[in-house]
């Protein structure tokens, strides 16, 4: 798995300023620490999808009304429900050094963030060359929280994933996932090739934002 460095830089706010070397050396060092603790691990599975003509999203193991994630699976019969992490231990790092080094712990947030999209671009990769050679395309990744899909459907996701027993993820009353550097995602599957939406920094107008990439 190989994090893009530029990713952790944006995290960190710099956009298209220069990084200044102390800030990369401290980068380095900071994924180093990072690949000794991660223990990174997927799970997938795969669902039939159904629409009501209200617009109810049945994902299977999920039900939900968004707008925006009903636009993404426009075309799909079929979902692909899944939950990564990079483990307790990256999240005991971070709090260690949530305690010892501001500098060093807001550095750390970053790399981890960026560590933990890397692995979900690295299997959603994989599964998508799985599928094509079935004559299957998947839909962009699409995680609660994200435009109107609801933060509510994480405990439906996990649960049906069985990822507290199988990746050891959690809720905390407040609707957290435990370990932090943890990410769920819905991805339709169709029997069409279909050029998807442009989403995320490239179809956000706000040019002057920190963390555009």
């Amino acid at each position: 798995m190989e994090t893009d460095r530029r990713e952790i830089y944006r995290y960190l706010g710099y956009g298209i300023h220069p990084v200044d070397e102390e800030t990369r050396r401290l980068v380095e060092t900071c994924m180093e620490e990072l690949e000794q603790a991660e223990t990174h691990r997927a799970v997938m599975r795969e669902f039939p999808l159904n629409i009501t003509e209200d617009g109810l999203i049945d994902g299977g193991c999920f039900r939900a009304r968004s707008r925006n994630l009903l636009k993404n699976l426009s075309g799909c019969d079929r979902v692909l429900v899944m939950a990564v992490t990079l483990g307790a231990s990256v999240d005991r790092l971070l709090l260690r050094y949530g305690k010892l080094s501001v500098a060093r712990a807001v550095v750390m947030q970053a790399a981890a963030s960026a560590m933990v999209e890397a692995w979900c671009n690295e299997v959603c990769t994989e599964w998508k060359q799985e599928y094509e050679a079935r004559g299957l395309y998947l839909r962009p990744r699409f995680s609660p929280g994200y435009g109107d899909f609801s933060l509510s459907c994480q405990e439906q996701i996990l649960n049906g994933l069985e990822a507290g027993k199988r990746l050891g993820i959690t809720l905390t009353e407040g609707g957290l996932m435990m370990p932090t550097k943890s990410v769920t995602a819905v991805i339709g599957v169709s029997a069409h090739r279909e050029l998807c939406p442009v989403e995320g920094c490239e179809a956000c107008t706000k040019s002057d934002c920190l963390y555009r990439r």
